[in-house]
């Protein structure tokens, strides 16, 4: 599922792409075992390196917001912005390979309310989660996900960590 995941993120990453955004940018990057692809938030710019084609060149900046991002029907919390997709396949990039996802935010509300606000949208999705502190864990479809949230004043960071 994560090499999927992976696939989809380049393919949506190149639509996305196309929309300028004059402000903080999205960084992602795909590391697929025998290639890498990455999404500069500051610049713009995008490098690959596989071994059949290196090269790189500067889009607008994206920003992925929460409607961007989808975990078993679950968006982020509304008004949440994506500073940071980071996409690891595991070390031969194949199914089973243990690869990691991981998705890092910022929200507009309390870690609390964020992590109360996950919660009820997982049991909306029939998704059993475990709350601890101000982290939720769980799995969707045969991946244990977990979402750490932090306080920063009136508002949250958080990551979310997605295990294949």
């Amino acid at each position: 599922m994560i090499v999927k995941f992976a696939a989809v993120a380049a393919i949506a990453l190149s639509l996305v792409a196309c929309s300028k955004n004059d402000g903080e940018g999205t960084t992602v990057s795909i590391n697929g075992g025998n290639g890498t692809a990455l999404v500069d938030g500051d610049s713009g710019e995008v490098t690959v390196d596989t071994p059949l084609f290196k090269g790189a060149i500067k889009l607008p900046k994206i920003t992925m917001t929460a409607d961007n991002f989808d975990l078993n029907g679950v968006h982020l919390y509304p008004g949440s912005k994506i500073g940071s997709v980071n996409v690891d396949a595991g070390k031969d990039g194949g199914e089973g390979s243990g690869g990691v996802v991981r998705v890092r935010f910022d929200s507009p509300a309390s870690a609390e309310k964020v992590r109360d606000w996950f919660r009820g949208e997982f049991e909306k999705a029939g998704t059993s989660v475990t709350v601890n502190g101000n982290s939720l864990s769980g799995q969707a479809e045969d991946e244990r996900f977990r979402i750490d949230l932090q306080p920063a004043g009136e508002r949250a960071s958080g990551v979310v960590t997605i295990n294949g």
